[in-house]
């Protein structure tokens, strides 16, 4: 069971590595491993690194990582921990998702980094579980896996089953794992290396408080955007906004464009759309069901919208080559 301590030290992790991984997810999750055999003189953990095939992989950064060898080699290790990136919803050959499912027949821990819970809910090794994702991919494994107990907490921890958001979260789930197992006192320690002010537990937010995120503090303003963000599939008129601070029509408009420099109802069509964007990338959802899960009447109204806030159509984007956002994408799917 995760969080127990290990019959015998170093406690052997194996990690899986698929191709486009997230670094800083790995090592956030390696490094307190590290840092914690350190701090108690003792070598409580060991870690080895595999990929599907046994060759070498590259995370998303464009570093190359030569793993011990192929993940049929794993046997025998009781935590594994799989580690994907960009465009891991993409991931999960054959071999990989029956391999997993081998692994957990074995009575393994079976872990995910950041994207990864898509590729054990492929393998159906989430149902049942309590999980976890990074922000961005939320919403698309909530769609592929309607049946599964996805949160949007910074990791999970349920029995067997661990997964995280990804980034500096992995930091966080292993400081909880190495308390659980060698006490507060090794992972408080561990945590000061880091220059990491406090252990965050799983219910810390994973994205920044809305008024860090936008630069504004409007109390009235920051509540009507949290509306907005909660009723994307069926939006709210602008009267039901406004009434729902306390203000009129013409109030609310002002507070958007003095803050924000666009309507409340721009506003509310550029989350739309950038929710629409992850669904397309991340899913295979059709286009009108994309439409329709963001508030769009009909698919051409969506496509008109989409063409004119991103410069192509929902099935150009498709066919384009997926591609990490750019940092002017990143704020606005940030807004």
């Amino acid at each position: 069971m995760f969080g127990t301590k290990a019959a015998e030290l170093p406690q052997k992790i194996a990690f899986l590595l698929v191709p486009n991984f997230s670094m800083i997810a790995f090592t956030s999750a390696v490094e307190p491993l590290r840092i914690a055999n350190r701090a108690s003189g003792q070598p409580l953990y060991g870690w080895h690194l595999f990929s599907p095939d046994g060759g070498p992989v590259t995370a998303s950064n464009g570093i190359v990582l030569h793993p011990e060898g192929a993940m049929e080699k794993t046997a025998g290790f009781g935590t594994l921990i799989l580690c994907s990136g960009v465009q891991g919803h993409l991931q999960g050959t054959k071999p990989l998702l029956a391999w997993l499912r081998r692994m957990d027949r074995q009575g393994a821990d079976l872990g995910a980094l950041c994207t990864a819970s898509h590729i054990l809910a492929r393998a159906g090794l989430l149902d049942g579980y309590r999980c976890t994702v990074h922000w961005e991919n939320l919403a698309g494994l909530m769609e592929d896996f309607p049946e599964l107990d996805v949160t949007s907490e910074l990791f999970e921890i349920d029995r067997n089953r661990f997964t995280c958001a990804g980034g500096t979260a992995a930091l966080d789930m292993m400081l909880n794992l190495i308390t659980l197992q060698h006490g507060h006192e090794l992972a408080a320690a561990v945590s000061d290396q880091f220059m990491h002010e406090r252990i965050r537990d799983r219910h810390d937010q994973q994205r920044m408080a809305l008024p860090a995120r936008l630069g504004v503090r409007h109390p009235k303003l920051i509540a009507v955007i949290k509306l907005m963000e909660q009723n994307l599939e069926e939006p709210l008129t602008r009267g039901e906004l406004a009434a729902s601070a306390g203000l009129s029509s013409r109030q609310l408009e002002r507070l958007f464009r003095k803050y924000l420099n666009r309507s409340p109802a721009r506003y509310y069509v550029e989350l739309r759309l950038n929710r629409a964007r992850l669904l397309l990338l991340q899913t295979n959802m059709s286009v009108i069901d994309v439409a329709l899960a963001c508030g769009f009447v009909s698919a051409s109204h969506f496509s008109k919208c989409y063409r004119d806030f991103f410069g192509k159509t929902p099935r150009r984007e498709r066919n384009i080559p997926s591609q990490s956002p750019t940092a002017a994408e990143m704020q606005s799917l940030s807004a």
